[in-house]
């Protein structure tokens, strides 16, 4: 079978897909759901369910401290009823809230960190197949630990675990982290730190080609 590419990969190029009908049968503030009629010359009439976010992306940030650890916490989620060890995340509260910033109130409500450089790297869709949403991945760095720590007070600190970048890499390689923009964002910083900032910031921080 040949290999050989016949055309530029163009993700914006025409679809022979029309939607007929869009119906939003479930609102919420983060999310709505909506019932999208479309059709096909080769399947006819069809139904889709699709998620649809709101108030832009969604955002995770993975920081580094002045020891070279990352700061972790853990969170029970109720759709797949377990404990996860995720990045700190979440989402605009408002439309105004840009993903920047999304980032640094996450960052202080889940961590009790402000971070002197947050940068983005990168993007990505999270479910194509039924969802419009998209993450922002951010790295936070020259972290300082929040003083009026009392003002987040209902964060479950407690949860809250520090790692180096080996051992949550660990963690991903033996199943214990399986959240994605954790695992994105953790061999990210793993397998290429002097690439996320140009420079690595600390002594400690792994260094790697």
């Amino acid at each position: 079978m040949s290999k050989q590419t016949y055309r530029r990969f163009d993700p914006w190029r025409s679809t022979p897909i029309q939607e007929e009908a869009r119906e939003t049968i479930v609102g919420g503030h983060y999310f709505n759901i909506d019932r999208v009629s479309l059709t096909s010359p080769t399947v006819g009439h069809f139904e889709r369910l699709i998620l649809h976010k709101n108030n832009g992306d969604s955002v995770g940030v993975i920081g580094l401290t002045k020891d070279g650890r990352v700061p972790l916490i853990e969170q029970y989620r109720i759709p797949v009823h377990r404990w996860t060890l995720e990045i700190p995340a979440g989402h605009a509260v408002d439309k105004g809230e840009r993903p920047i910033d999304v980032a640094h109130r996450k960052l202080a409500e889940e961590v009790g960190y402000k971070a002197g450089v947050m940068t983005q790297f990168c993007r990505f869709i999270n479910t194509p197949s039924y969802s419009t949403q998209h993450t922002a991945l951010y790295f936070a760095y020259d972290l300082e630990p929040i003083d009026e720590r009392e003002q987040y007070a209902n964060e479950a600190r407690a949860q809250v675990r520090f790692l180096t970048p080996q051992e949550c890499y660990e963690l991903v390689l033996n199943g214990t982290i399986l959240d994605a923009k954790s695992i994105i964002a953790i061999q990210r910083l793993y397998m290429a730190p002097n690439h996320m900032i140009g420079v690595s910031p600390y002594d400690g921080a792994p260094a790697r080609d």
